[in-house]
């Protein structure tokens, strides 16, 4: 009759398990209270369910529930992106350009996302280093020095890298960076599906003695790839849009790191699908 009980026991936890995987794929997060009652069980339970997963890197923990690790293994296109997305991008860049100050001398790589930075920067007397290409044509102001760390143009992701590019980083002590990523997750940390992005970033972290910002929308967050540029611990700032949960932003609270949201967006003509 134990072992019965026991088998049962285990059919129901294997059965529970792939329900809570199949809600961490489908929708990106789930919440322990709401799985706790979805499948009937005690939340104790769920986060047994939930600890057991993590382990076999099925998905990563959080505050109140969990978070999809999500693979990617290759760049999106540059010019991939809906309407809404950028949307989103150009007002978490235009809070990123807002924490530049008069003085500074800042890095900024290469992305989608950083390429939104350049049209909102408008002060005085400071220093832009940058392997990305959209800043050509967005700074015109005579007081703003731009530096172009040109290497290997990668028409991909519209920047330049390789060992010309990091020559120039290294030549660089910034006080501020503001960076984009591929990924950006509590437990794996900074991660891109590039090993010559990754090592391009890293080296603006390595080089920065101040203030490392990460522009991420939400799709970034819980998403993994082959490779490492810092840990999430080594950020001091995330700017992300509205949809980020309080669970994950107190995640990274955790960790030391700001979280700065953007405020809710109105819909338009172009962002609403009929």
């Amino acid at each position: 009759m134990k072992d019965i009980d026991q088998s049962k026991n285990l059919q129901s936890q294997t059965s529970r398990q792939k329900r809570i995987i199949e809600l961490v794929q489908r929708d990106g997060h789930v919440r322990g209270l709401d799985l706790s009652k979805l499948l009937n069980v005690s939340e104790i339970t769920i986060r047994r369910d939930l600890a057991m997963l993590e382990k076999k890197n099925l998905l990563e923990r959080t505050h109140g529930g969990a978070i999809s690790t999500k693979r990617i293994f290759k760049e999106v296109n540059y010019n991939s992106r809906s309407d809404l997305e950028l949307e989103n991008k150009d007002s978490i860049a235009k809070l990123a350009a807002g924490l530049i100050d008069e003085g500074d001398t800042v890095f900024i790589n290469g992305g989608s996302t950083t390429y939104h930075v350049f049209r909102y920067i408008n002060q005085k007397n400071i220093k832009l280093i940058t392997t990305n290409a959209g800043c050509i044509g967005q700074i015109e102001d005579p007081e703003i020095e731009l530096i172009l760390a040109g290497g290997l143009y990668h028409p991909q992701s519209n920047a330049f890298y390789g060992g010309i590019s990091n020559d120039i980083i290294n030549q660089v002590n910034a006080n501020k960076a503001i960076l984009g990523v591929h990924g950006i997750s509590c437990r794996f940390g900074l991660t891109t599906p590039m090993q010559h992005a990754a090592e391009a970033t890293r080296l603006m972290i390595n080089r920065t003695r101040g203030e490392v910002i990460i522009v991420a929308d939400h799709r970034k967050i819980g998403l993994v790839s082959d490779y490492v540029t810092a840990p999430a611990n080594r950020i001091t700032t995330l700017i992300t849009d509205w949809f980020l949960d309080r669970e994950y932003i107190n995640d990274f609270e955790d960790l030391g790191i700001k979280v700065i949201q953007t405020k809710a967006l109105e819909p338009t003509l172009n962002s609403i699908q009929i």
